[in-house]
């Protein structure tokens, strides 16, 4: 059992939420109730991919981990809850 995040892991986990981000469609039309909701997603997604990168620099690998598994959640629940698009099950947990 791991007890550490090592760089390699830290590495993947970002190419894999990097490639989702670049893949990421929002389905829902723009006069659509859930177009503020996909906005929304979009933007905490990006954000804690930031915020990832920032921890990563630091040095600070569990807090980047954290960061990347919230981006990748509200990238997962955006296709779940069908405003997003996301078919590559590599990088989407319900594509």
């Amino acid at each position: 059992m791991e007890r550490e995040i090592s760089e390699e892991k830290l590495k993947k986990y970002f190419e894999i939420t990097k490639q989702a981000l670049e893949k990421l469609e929002i389905v829902v039309h723009e006069k659509s109730l859930l177009y503020s909701v996909a906005k929304d997603f979009l933007i905490m997604a990006k954000s804690y991919y930031s915020d990832a990168k920032y921890y990563y620099k630091k040095g600070d690998y569990v807090t980047a981990f954290a960061a990347l598994n919230y981006a990748h959640g509200f990238i997962d629940a955006g296709v779940r809850l069908g405003v997003f698009k996301g078919e590559d099950n590599r990088l989407f947990a319900f594509g």
